[in-house]
């Protein structure tokens, strides 16, 4: 989508927009862990002792009429947030209306770098917070920021967005680990996600919300998923190691 149709997006909706009034939490209480540092950073950041993500419907029959994402991207950045997951150890909760039906089955890279997701299945329900036993899924991992990704973005993410919103919890929708069949549609939700007070990002940002700093063990690990947001990062990693091998060779 182009940059500046974005931006003449969020203008607007920004200028009409209407506050939305808060309502009591839905999520159980649990330990949450501050990420906010001394300096007052992170306050405004994903704390991931309070994330979980949840991916829905990301499946091989809607992929074909995803039209404002490469379907190549779309996989590659849904595959990124399954293997953050599991890094950082972030909760996963996924969810298909009727896999058995022309939408077809869930992606099963989800699955094989996120094997510790929670599969919810629903009973043929568009708008999984329709389910109940995915919103007690939900409520059961204690987690009060929800992180959502999935296709369509205009309906299988915005329906229980909304509803999450308005239950208290604080909603992500990451734009491009989700699709739409066109870019109006796309153009659409994002609108009214900052209308509803829903915080649209996307992959790259949800990576290095929650990276924060290279000082941490997991960092080489991290590195390595920038290559699947920005393929041409891997350059970058191969220029800067072909640099200190030679280096090393001169001393």
């Amino acid at each position: 989508m182009p940059l500046k149709t974005v931006l003449h997006t969020l203008t607007t909706v920004l200028t009409i927009g209407v506050l939305v009034p808060s309502q009591p939490a839905l999520a159980q209480t649990s330990a949450v862990t501050s990420s906010v540092l001394p300096t007052g950073g992170g306050q405004a950041l994903i704390n991931t002792s309070d994330t979980v993500f949840l991916l829905l419907d990301h499946q091989a029959g809607l992929f074909q009429t995803v039209k404002d994402i490469s379907v190549a991207e779309l996989r590659a950045n849904t595959v990124m947030l399954a293997r953050l997951a599991t890094l950082l150890k972030i909760p996963v909760i996924t969810t298909a209306s009727e896999p058995n039906g022309p939408n077809g089955p869930l992606m099963p890279e989800i699955h094989q770098f996120a094997p510790h997701a929670v599969y919810v299945p629903r009973k043929g329900e568009v708008n999984a917070w329709d389910n109940e036993d995915f919103v007690k899924a939900v409520q059961d991992t204690g987690k009060k920021t929800l992180v959502m990704a999935g296709v369509w973005t205009s309906v299988c993410v915005m329906f229980p967005a909304l509803d999450a919103k308005a239950a208290g919890l604080k909603v992500y929708a990451v734009i491009d680990a989700s699709g739409d069949p066109s870019e109006l549609a796309s153009r659409t939700t994002l609108g009214r996600f900052v209308q509803a007070g829903i915080i649209p990002t996307s992959t790259n940002a949800v990576l290095s919300e929650t990276h924060r700093t290279w000082n941490r063990p997991e960092a080489g690990e991290l590195g390595k998923l920038y290559s699947l947001v920005a393929p041409n990062y891997a350059a970058v990693v191969e220029s800067y190691q072909k640099a200190q091998d030679v280096a090393k060779q001169a001393r």
